[in-house]
């Protein structure tokens, strides 16, 4: 991972792509216990394009690709591990990654979202692994339950979370 992270603050450092934090599986795993994962998702916010509607990956695969970087599928392989680099376009991914904290890993700084803002896109994407994955941080306590009923609020999930609530928290003890 330290290599990964160091060529990610790399780009950050030329400009390739700005504010990132570490998100997904990978990114709950700073809350809770590790779980198998395929890659690493990186949110970015992608340096202002003049031209066009449509979202360009292009200069962080030409970037790493120079650096020995490899495809392989939709991800980008750097230091051994495929990375998804997804950028962040709507108000919740930008507020998780302006509230998303500093950490270091194998003595490499980084950000990783919060717990909260974990949950809360888990709970908008909604596949049955991210619902898993918030049943986790509730049953682990790796949530500040006020923090995230703000956010659900803020970003107009509250029908989302109350299905989830019924679906998956009535009968239980919390």
């Amino acid at each position: 991972m330290k290599e990964t992270l160091e060529a990610i603050n790399q780009m950050q450092a030329d400009g390739v792509v700005g504010k990132y934090a570490i998100g997904g599986a990978v990114g709950a795993t700073f809350y809770l216990e590790p779980a198998a994962t395929v890659d690493v998702d990186i949110f970015v916010i992608l340096p202002m394009v003049k031209s066009g509607i449509l979202v360009n990956l292009a200069p962080i695969y030409d970037y790493l690709k120079a650096r020995g970087g490899a495809v392989e599928d939709e991800h980008l392989v750097i230091g051994g591990w495929p990375v998804q680099f997804l950028p962040a376009t709507d108000e919740l991914e930008l507020e998780a990654l302006s509230a998303a904290a500093s950490t270091t890993v194998e003595g490499v700084g980084t950000w990783v979202m919060s717990a909260e803002h974990l949950v809360a896109i888990a709970l908008r994407t909604g596949r049955p692994k991210d619902y898993n994955r918030i049943l986790q941080f509730l049953e682990q306590g790796a949530v500040d339950r006020k923090k995230l009923e703000m956010i659900v609020q803020r970003h107009n999930l509250t029908g989302k979370w109350q299905q989830f609530e019924r679906r998956f928290l009535e009968g239980t003890h919390e």
